[in-house]
């Protein structure tokens, strides 16, 4: 029925709830795994009250970034591996992880995106939006969120 999972990780405690039962099912349904981490490039505002932004290490901060989500799919594909668990990985630079999540269930031909929620207080949700609520609004294809 899902042969496709998308995963997307930040590395937290509460992604890796998700890409533990994403491996799991996937192993069980012989379904193919999509290890897939967002990164937001360097911000900064010139404009900022008070701020001088020194940007000279901007390069400095994606490069570290992208080994970060490096890291984190590639911990995914380890997990895969162990239980014979078909994995790709992937990474994308952007400032809206949302976005990149469902584009790439398109690219990837995903079924279901196995998710977890960012962990922020209601006062976080209700000020900042969440993620997760972003994809599920926008999905076409189901999303398991994991809490």
């Amino acid at each position: 029925m899902f042969d496709t999972i998308l995963v997307p990780t930040d590395g937290s405690q509460l992604s890796a709830k998700a890409v533990n039962a994403a491996v799991q099912f996937a192993n069980e349904h012989g379904s193919e795994i999509v290890a897939f981490s967002v990164t937001e490039p360097y911000m900064y505002s010139a404009l900022a009250d008070g701020f001088i932004a020194d940007t000279t290490n901007t390069e400095e901060f994606d490069e570290d970034m992208e080994k970060l989500a490096r890291a984190h799919v590639e911990e995914i594909a380890s997990l895969a591996r162990a239980k014979n668990v078909r994995c790709r990985t992937t990474t994308v630079r952007s400032y809206d992880p949302a976005h990149e999540i469902i584009a790439a269930t398109k690219r990837y031909r995903c079924d279901v995106i196995f998710m977890a929620t960012h962990g922020r207080s209601w006062l976080g949700n209700l000020l900042i939006g969440s993620e997760t609520q972003k994809v599920l609004t926008h999905s076409s294809i189901p999303v398991v969120v994991f809490r």
